[in-house]
């Protein structure tokens, strides 16, 4: 399927089409992605009945057309973070988690479908309105694992498939319905919920020998976040956060006596931020306090501002159902309460919340003075509020923010000092802001569950059959105390059939082996990997070839041979650990 030449008009290499800070990045790891295991969706799509098309028009107005398909299936896949591997004459191989590695890549890769769906269906009304032409695409997706070959200076890189991940994906955009976006139950089991899938029943496609269950992607479903995942499938005991919980109690207890403060949780993926903030949120409704959420998400950091609407909508109790004059009473209504003064604001507000008023149109201002009067809008109602009540906002997922969400945080930060405000936020080690050195900011590391909570909540999942304990015992050393993996290694032993009844009463059905890492393990790894930079990269594929645990002088004979015995580094003897004790993490 792949083109030798690029076509009139298309980017002669990967690197004219990739964004900027994503080549840089492949570019400065690449030696280090080379020869990767990755998670990857990959996604197909193309014109349908293209050769059929092209007979039709003039072969300079049939480039153009694909010109501009070409650039929107570029745009979809890049607004995602995807990579546009190829072109195949009429369309696009797109990878999502590869080469740089993201632990949500089946989501981002249904998310650009979606909007790739849309924008080409607009395209095509235009087209058969300008030249009567009946234009469709199509679009496949299937996830799996590839091995990241060779990548050249101008980013042309090759994948070796591992389990027909390609070529399944090529199957669904060939089968699927135009206008249609197609995926396999791989992709499926790692999106549901996340997404509106219909069962499209069992097909068999070439060189599959058995039939494949397959989807439809419909839309976005109802579910947007892992623990909103996790609570639908019902939470596990909160266990081994008694310290953490008691910091955050006592952080709210200094800021209703009026000496607002910020919380920063900070952890690891999987480790049990959200869950820890998710329940200090209930305990404060329960309380009486308001609180009031945002989350930001890993496919969001081109869209501006996306947390502080969720924000603001929550603030003002939004729901979907809202039309935008109901949405403008809920805001006038709680805006006047709390300072008749704030009428004047109103039209700007509303303006931002996308629910102007045709009556009082917000005034046409710069964007940095359009953000200069909402910020201090912003910093006026917490004040106004604070004489009227004390409150809690929680934010997720703050390595996720856009820059305009970040200086909105800055901002607020600013506004709570002296308030009856808490702000409590969590993140991965590798976010940092200015407003951390704030005197009223106070961070909270949420390390792994110690030995005696794992086995808290190993009892409470499994059950207490004596057959199961060995089980456990391995699970408890795999995971490295991390509740995410405990939990979706679990369901990935019950999905293969190893484990059989239901939650706190499990038994054997079958022998359980040294079992591969479930496919979501294995992503929000390698993302984490990812972030490494390429030396220490390198070090930890050493080590891992070496094996699980070692003298740490062997380690640097094989990093450093040329230091020989007794170099550079070997005094201490001590031993490295490749286990998921050290590393907070399965490796």
């Amino acid at each position: 399927m792949k083109v030798e030449g690029p076509l009139p008009g298309e980017p002669r290499s990967p690197a004219a089409y990739t964004p900027g800070h994503l080549a840089d990045k492949i570019l400065q790891s690449k030696s280090a992605l080379e020869g990767e295991r990755k998670q990857v969706t990959v996604l197909f799509a193309d014109v349908q009945g293209s050769m059929e098309l092209a007979e039709q028009l003039d072969p300079e107005e049939w480039h153009r057309i694909l010109d501009r398909f070409f650039q929107i299936l570029t745009d979809g896949v890049h607004r995602f973070e995807g990579t546009v591997n190829q072109y195949t004459g009429d369309g696009i191989m797109a990878l999502f988690g590869a080469p740089i590695a993201h632990e949500d890549h089946a989501q981002r890769a249904c998310y650009a479908a979606l909007q790739l769906t849309e924008e080409l269906r607009r395209y095509a009304g235009d087209l058969r309105m300008r030249k009567g032409l009946n234009f469709s695409a199509r679009i496949g997706i299937n996830s799996g694992e590839v091995v990241v070959g060779k990548i050249g200076d101008d980013l042309r890189m090759d994948y070796t498939a591992q389990g027909q991940t390609v070529g399944l994906a090529a199957r669904m955009e060939q089968i699927a319905e135009p206008g249609t976006a197609y995926l396999t139950a791989h992709t499926a089991a790692l999106v549901a919920g996340y997404f509106d899938l219909q069962d499209l029943g069992r097909f068999r496609v070439k060189g599959v020998r058995e039939p494949i269950a397959v989807c439809q992607l419909r839309g976005v479903g109802r579910l947007r976040t892992r623990l909103e995942a996790s609570r639908a499938r019902g939470f596990s005991r909160f266990v081994g956060r008694a310290d953490e919980m008691a910091a955050l109690e006592a952080a709210l207890a200094r800021a209703v006596a009026g000496n607002g403060q910020v919380v920063g949780v900070v952890a690891e993926a999987g480790t049990g931020k959200s869950r820890l903030c998710y329940e200090f949120a209930e305990r404060c409704r329960a309380a009486g306090l308001a609180v009031d959420e945002a989350h930001c998400v890993a496919h969001g950091k081109g869209i501006p501002f996306l947390p502080l609407l969720e924000y603001l909508r929550s603030y003002f109790r939004i729901i979907d159902r809202d039309g935008a004059q109901a949405a403008r009473e809920k805001i006038a209504g709680r805006l006047l309460l709390l300072d008749s003064e704030l009428a004047e604001t109103l039209p700007l507000l509303f303006d931002f919340l996308g629910v102007p008023d045709p009556e009082r149109p917000a005034p046409r201002l710069e964007p940095e003075a359009r953000q200069r009067q909402l910020f201090a809008l912003l910093r006026r109602m917490t004040h106004a509020r604070s004489r009227r009540e004390p409150a809690v906002g929680v934010f997720e997922d703050l390595h996720w923010t856009d820059g305009g969400t970040d200086a909105f945080l800055a901002n607020y930060v600013e506004a709570v000092a002296g308030t009856r405000t808490l702000i409590v936020l969590n993140f991965r080690p590798e976010y940092h802001a200015t407003w951390m050195q704030k005197s009223y900011y106070q961070q909270l590391p949420l390390l792994p569950l110690g030995p005696e909570a794992t086995a808290e909540l190993l009892r409470e999942l499994l059950g207490a059959d004596p057959p199961l304990a060995p089980i456990a015992e391995r699970i408890q050393q795999r995971t490295g105390g991390n509740p995410f993996f405990i939990e979706e290694i679990l369901q990935s032993l019950v999905e293969a059939g190893h484990l059989e009844g239901s939650r706190g009463a499990y038994r054997i059905a079958r022998p359980v082996g040294d079992e591969a890492l479930p496919a979501t393990v294995q992503a929000v790894l390698a993302a984490r990997i990812d972030r490494l930079d390429a030396r220490e990269k390198a070090v930890l594929q050493t080590a891992a070839v070496i094996g699980k645990e070692f003298a740490e002088p062997v380690l640097r004979r094989v990093l450093f041979p040329s230091f020989g015995e007794g170099g550079a580094g070997e005094e201490g003897g001590g031993r490295g650990d490749c286990s998921g004790r050290a590393a907070n993490s399965p490796v």
